[in-house]
C-alpha cells in the first residue's frame, strides 16, 4: 500500500509499505476513503517537534471496514467508520467518565500501540485500528459523498473545536472570542453557533478565513492582536469583555490573547497543542475567577452526539477543507497548509 512517512523537517515522502493485517482479536483493519493534514502534524514539519526517525504520519480518517478481528462482534466487513484521533480501550475509569483521551490504554497513530503492537499513520491507504469495538463509530449507511469531508472532521478537528466551545462553557446569551483562524478556530466558530452564542467575534487577519468565519457564524472579525485586540473586543461589547474565549493555537500570545479577552468570572477553553507556553500566572486567575478548561479532546465522546446534525446538514463542518489532492501529493498538502495557501487538506488515497 502507499503511506505518508515523515522522514525530517520539511520531508514527507509516500512510500510503498506492508499492508497491515488482523494482530489481535480485537482489531479491525480499514481502507481509508479519506484522511487529511492536521495543524498539528505542522509541527513535526516544521521541527518544531523533533523526527528522530522517519515514521507513517497522520491521524484523521474515515473508511471502509475490510477485515475484523474474531472478538469484534459490532463491526462487520462493508462498514463506514469514523475513527477519533486517539484509540481507546474504553472500560478504565477515564473512559467510563467519557474522557477517551486519558485511556490506560491510549493507543496513537503512526508508533506502537498501548500493547506494543505497530499502528500506521491515517494519510495512507489502509490502518489497523485496535481496540476497534471501543474506538470506531460506525455510519449508518449507505454514505452520501458529498458528506464524507463533514464526517472526517468528526474524527478530530470539528470535535476538537467543540471540545473548546465546551470547555469554554459557550451557550445561548453568551459572547465568546475566537482566538486562531486555523481549520480548528473556525470550527470552534461554529461550535459556538450551534450551542447557541448570541455573539462570537473571530480573531483573524486573513480575508478567506474571516468569510468563512462569518459563513460559521461569526458576529464580528478581530484584525488587532494584544492590547490592541483587546481594545477592539471591548468597543464592539460596549466596554465588556466576552464571556468565553477559545484558544486554538497553542503558543503564549494566544493563550495571553485568550485569557486577557475574558471578563472575570468567565471562562477560557484551550486545545491548542501547547509550544513554548509557559504556566498560566495563579495570581491573575485568582484575581479574576476566570476558569481554564481544555486540553486534548476526546473525539470519540463526541462523535456520536455530533454525527446527526452532520448526517442532516444542520452542520457542514466539512467546508474548512479548501483544498483536495491524492495520497500521492502528500507533500504538497503540507507545503500549502504550512504557507497558509491552505486551511486545510482533504486527502483521497
Amino acid at each position: 500500500m502507499r503511506a505518508a512517512i515523515i522522514h525530517a523537517p520539511n520531508d514527507i515522502r509516500v512510500e510503498d509499505r506492508d499492508r497491515p493485517g488482523l494482530i489481535t482479536p480485537k482489531d479491525v483493519v480499514v481502507k481509508v476513503v479519506a484522511a487529511c493534514v492536521c495543524g498539528s502534524d505542522l509541527w513535526p514539519y516544521r521541527g518544531v517537534t523533533k523526527t528522530r526517525e522517519p515514521h507513517p504520519i497522520g491521524h484523521e480518517l474515515v473508511g471502509e471496514v475490510v477485515e475484523v478481528g474474531d472478538a469484534v462482534t459490532d463491526l462487520h466487513v462493508g462498514d463506514f467508520v469514523i475513527s477519533p484521533f486517539t484509540m481507546n480501550e474504553g472500560t478504565c475509569q477515564a473512559c467510563r467518565h467519557g474522557m477517551t483521551t486519558g485511556c490506560d490504554h491510549l493507543s496513537g497513530f503512526g508508533g506502537d500501540d498501548a500493547y506494543g503492537d505497530p499502528v500506521g499513520g491515517a494519510q495512507a491507504e489502509y490502518v489497523r485500528i485496535p481496540d476497534a469495538s471501543a474506538t470506531l463509530v460506525a455510519v449508518p449507511g449507505p454514505v452520501d459523498p458529498a458528506l464524507v469531508p463533514s464526517l472526517l472532521t468528526l474524527s478530530d478537528v470539528f470535535s476538537t473545536g467543540h471540545h473548546a466551545a465546551v470547555s469554554a462553557a459557550v451557550g445561548p446569551r453568551k459572547t465568546v472570542v475566537v482566538v486562531g483562524d486555523g481549520a480548528v478556530g473556525l470550527s470552534a466558530v461554529l461550535a459556538s453557533k450551534r450551542l447557541g452564542a448570541e455573539r462570537i467575534i473571530a480573531m483573524s487577519r486573513h480575508a478567506d478565513r474571516q468569510a468563512l468565519a462569518r459563513e460559521f457564524g461569526a458576529t464580528d472579525i478581530v484584525e488587532a492582536r494584544g492590547a490592541a485586540g483587546v481594545a477592539a473586543i471591548k468597543e464592539l461589547l460596549g466596554g465588556d469583555l466576552a464571556d468565553c474565549a477559545v484558544e486554538a493555537v497553542g503558543t503564549e500570545e494566544s493563550m495571553d490573547q485568550a485569557l486577557h479577552s475574558v471578563r472575570p468570572g468567565g471562562n477560557l477553553g484551550f486545545v491548542g497543542v501547547p509550544h513554548g507556553v509557559p504556566t498560566i500566572g495563579t495570581r491573575y486567575l485568582f484575581d479574576t475567577n476566570i476558569a481554564v478548561a481544555g486540553g486534548m479532546a476526546p473525539a470519540r465522546k463526541y462523535i456520536p452526539e455530533l454525527l446527526p446534525d452532520v448526517l442532516s446538514g444542520a452542520i457542514e463542518p466539512g467546508r474548512v477543507f479548501d483544498l483536495e489532492l491524492p495520497l500521492d501529493e502528500t507533500a504538497e498538502a503540507y507545503r500549502a497548509m504550512d504557507e497558509r495557501r491552505a486551511i486545510k487538506v482533504l486527502l483521497r488515497p
